[in-house]
């Protein structure tokens, strides 16, 4: 049975910071990747920002870029991401995803991949 759990949502003014947290339980093996994704009210989920086992490779959607920070902890099956210089236009409910590897960069910037979902947590940037 696998678990993906997000944490660390909440209210912050805009130009403040927040980090979520993820944690995956089970087959460990699923997890290579991990990626968030994020919903606002009435748009499609979007990618956000994914990052390989080795913690060295990442990637993010241009909107966040220079502002938001993925990182992971193996030991622990946690992801983090720490988001800085928030904007009313981060607000959306964030999701953690893991995924197996052995695909091109590309390919977890789309959802399909991704095999285990949190429940999300809610982020709101107030102006």
């Amino acid at each position: 049975q696998v678990q993906v759990v997000e944490s660390g949502g909440g209210l912050v003014q805009a130009g403040g910071s927040l980090r979520l947290s993820c944690a995956a339980s089970g087959r460990t093996f699923s997890f290579a990747v991990m990626g968030w994704f994020r919903q606002a009210p009435g748009k499609e989920r979007e990618f956000v920002a994914a990052i390989r086992r080795s913690g060295i490779d990442t990637l993010y959607a241009d909107s966040v870029k220079g502002r938001f920070t993925i990182s992971r902890d193996n030991a622990k099956n946690t992801v983090y991401l720490q988001m800085n210089s928030l904007k009313p236009e981060d607000t959306a409910v964030y999701y953690c995803a893991t995924a197996p590897g052995g695909y091109g960069g590309s390919r977890y910037v789309g959802d399909t991949v991704y095999e285990y979902w949190g429940q999300g947590t809610q982020v709101t940037v107030s102006s």
